[in-house]
């Protein structure tokens, strides 16, 4: 169906927001989406401190986003905003981007006091990244968030019934995006 890069822009190993999105990209994988997930944190420091705009990593990163349909970004909330290694890559990829492509914006915390930081922190940055539609975002507080003894994502019910609407509506989204595409070729 669509290509689908998802996002996670968390510099921790144990990370909440990962862990959120893998649980999502299962969802989308069965709606028939090609996910390719991308910890930003894989990402040489010295490549995104150094703004080394050729450092393999960041072209790769910059293909990765080229090749996508459609993207979906998490990040944990520090400060009321979104992290600053999210940030770090966001200011290395081309101006637009997001041209073209549907964005689901996601963010995780540990209170409801950052729940706005996606729409006023976040989504202007993607929207002057040239995104084509950013569908309704998700708060999900870090409670919410587990895993089981397999290692598998584990979301809260209250939670998980919420973003499989969001999830849904992001797919939704991409396929008629698709679909108008394939249309006008």
């Amino acid at each position: 169906m669509a290509a689908v890069l998802s996002v996670s822009g968390s510099p921790s190993p144990t990370s909440r927001t990962s862990r959120l999105l893998r649980h999502l990209d299962e969802r989308l994988r069965q709606q028939g989406h090609d996910v390719t997930p991308f910890d930003v944190r894989t990402v040489p420091a010295e490549a995104l401190l150094g703004a080394d705009f050729k450092h393999p990593a960041i072209i790769a990163a910059t293909d990765l986003f080229a090749r996508a349909d459609g993207v979906v970004i998490g990040t944990p909330v520090y400060k009321a905003s979104y992290s600053g290694l999210l940030k770090s890559l966001l200011d290395l990829l081309p101006q637009y981007a997001l041209a073209g492509k549907t964005v689901l914006p996601l963010a995780t915390g540990g209170s409801t006091a950052h729940v706005l930081a996606i729409d006023y922190a976040l989504r202007p940055v993607l929207s002057s990244m040239g995104a084509s539609h950013i569908v309704p975002g998700w708060f999900t507080l870090d409670r919410d968030i587990a895993t089981d003894d397999h290692g598998t994502p584990v979301v809260a019910p209250a939670a998980a019934e919420a973003l499989e609407q969001v999830t849904d509506h992001f797919s939704a989204a991409l396929g008629g995006r698709i679909g108008a595409l394939r249309r006008t070729a």
